[in-house]
């Protein structure tokens, strides 16, 4: 029982297109995992417009920190290549969230992330984000700032609980 999430190695962008063959047998392709998809910025792109040329559909799964990561805006370079982001917000405010997430790039991350949000929420075509029902998470909360600050959906995910 559980999953095995190591890999040998991280994959090249080549890797990633020849594993998934032709995409359009999937309902879509979602770049996400075991980190933060948007460490490899470069190989999400290069692998997102091949697969994308081929008809796929394609989600990115990310905490949100990619422009931090990536120390400049990347949305823009989103742009044409994912019809669908799921962010995980996990908390509804800066508190609580430094609390949880324990951010390395700092207090002010939460506010970062949100902003994240609603230039995603400005130039792609769907987003939502998510929060875990981990203790000490107001849900209800996390639900209001998704739709009247963020305006975005919501979803909730469960804790411990995987696939």
């Amino acid at each position: 029982m559980g999953h095995n999430l190591r890999l040998e190695s991280e994959p090249m962008a080549k890797e990633i297109i020849e594993a998934v063959g032709d995409p359009r047998r999937y309902d879509e392709i979602v770049f996400c995992g075991y980190g933060e998809p948007t460490l490899r910025l470069d190989c999400v792109i290069e692998a997102a417009k091949a697969l994308k040329a081929k008809g796929a559909r394609i989600r990115l799964t990310t905490n949100g920190h990619g422009d931090l990561i990536n120390k400049r805006p990347i949305v823009g370079d989103l742009v044409g290549l994912i019809d669908r982001v799921s962010v995980s917000l996990n908390a509804p405010d800066k508190e609580t969230y430094n609390k949880i997430c324990r951010p390395v790039f700092g207090p002010d991350t939460f506010e970062k992330v949100k902003e994240f949000i609603v230039e995603c929420r400005e130039k792609l075509p769907e987003v939502e984000v998510t929060c875990v029902d981990y203790e000490g998470v107001d849900i209800k909360e996390c639900e209001r700032v998704a739709a009247d600050e963020l305006k975005v959906k919501f979803r909730l995910r469960r804790f411990n609980v995987v696939g």
